[in-house]
């Protein structure tokens, strides 16, 4: 069995989507302008640029878009390719768009949907509102039903609370589980950048609404909610987000250190950790880059822990094995001076960051004056 080497976290470039949900970030920070922009580099460039033999063995690549991911084609056509060159696919997607499911499971080989997972994400009024709740569900039991592992999970906001029990009822029903809680954020960017919890209702409501579903994933998310990370991260040599428009990879959301890796696929891609200077206030993602062991000093429970409903069987035992591994264990951590010098880059990329939101702050205040 193959163990995880690098988890790159991608960006598809579509802010079009066929649901409109009041809680998204992406319509609360306004981009929602409802596009399907084209690639800046053909596949086979994309597929070249991600290799196993430049990473240094098998990742897994997480896709998701700024509206619906599965709306643009190509990103079948990506999750292909990826999966030819052997890593493993996560697909972020609202589950609703039958034709793509029946357009992967006819096209993709047995062995492929062996490594592909599904994180379907389930809006549970949207879906009652476009009477599409039975498609959701169809298509959660069809990639299941083909081989591939899933989880379905809920973003927690005061609009369900009427719900809930309802939902739970109809998880258990047609995936013989309840769905895995999200934490909603609310993000208020002005006069100062602020994130709250995504309720109206008392601290203590929230979490006690989200907690009923007895969420492995809930607990970790709320338990790093706004936490700020002083410890030595490895994100940028063993984790990157990369946009799969431009080709620019950064090592991680909130760092000025980036590379263009589809212009020059034969360049070696840098390896500069964030070590103990992140520009983030906390870990925005940390189910994804923490459970998979990018601040190893942190002990986390594991990526399929989180997800996975074992007794309902939403991961086969291949994709269970796989997300189960550390980061760790197929890197070499830095040894004194290697931290050192990781750590001098580090304060040169937050100055460069603060300079770079600052600007952008002073450039966005200037358009709203205008406007």
């Amino acid at each position: 069995m193959e163990k995880i080497k690098k988890f790159i976290e991608c960006l598809i470039p579509v802010t079009k989507c066929n649901i409109r949900c009041s809680y998204c970030y992406v319509i609360q920070e306004n981009r929602r302008e409802g596009d399907v922009p084209e690639l800046d580099y053909d596949l086979d460039t994309m597929q070249k640029a991600l290799t196993k033999e430049r990473f240094g063995g098998v990742c897994y690549f997480s896709l998701c878009g700024a509206g619906e991911t599965l709306i643009p084609e190509y990103t079948i056509d990506i999750a292909y390719r990826l999966l030819e060159n052997g890593h493993y696919v996560n697909i972020t997607t609202n589950g609703t768009l039958s034709k793509r499911f029946d357009q992967i499971i006819e096209r993709f080989p047995k062995e492929y949907l062996s490594r592909l997972h599904f994180a379907f994400s389930l809006h549970y009024l949207e879906l009652v509102r476009l009477k599409s709740l039975n498609r959701f569900f169809e298509n959660v039991n069809k990639v299941k039903e083909n081989g591939c592992s899933f989880v379905v999970q809920l973003n927690m906001c005061d609009e369900y609370y009427p719900y809930l029990n309802e939902i739970k009822k109809i998880c258990l029903e047609k995936v013989k589980a309840f769905p895995q809680i999200a934490v909603t954020r609310k993000e208020t960017k002005y006069p100062k950048m602020q994130i709250d919890l995504y309720t109206d209702q008392s601290e203590e409501e929230y979490i006690q609404n989200g907690r009923s579903f007895q969420s492995p994933l809930f607990e970790f998310t709320l338990q790093n909610f706004k936490k700020k990370r002083k410890e030595f991260c490895y994100a940028g040599d063993w984790s990157y987000q990369l946009n799969l428009k431009t080709g620019l990879l950064k090592r991680c959301y909130c760092s000025c250190v980036v590379q263009n890796i589809f212009k020059d696929v034969q360049k070696p891609i840098f390896t500069c950790a964030v070590g103990k200077f992140c520009n983030s206030d906390y870990c925005f993602n940390s189910s994804h880059f923490m459970s998979l062991g990018v601040i190893p000093e942190v002990p986390t429970p594991t990526y399929a822990r989180l997800r996975n409903r074992k007794e309902a069987g939403w991961y086969t035992e291949s994709m269970n094995e796989f997300l189960s591994g550390k980061l760790e264990d197929t890197n070499v951590q830095y040894n004194k001076i290697q931290r050192l010098k990781t750590n001098i880059v580090g304060i040169y990329d937050k100055v460069a960051y603060w300079a770079y939101v600052n600007l952008l702050e002073l450039k966005n205040k200037r358009k709203e004056e205008k406007s």
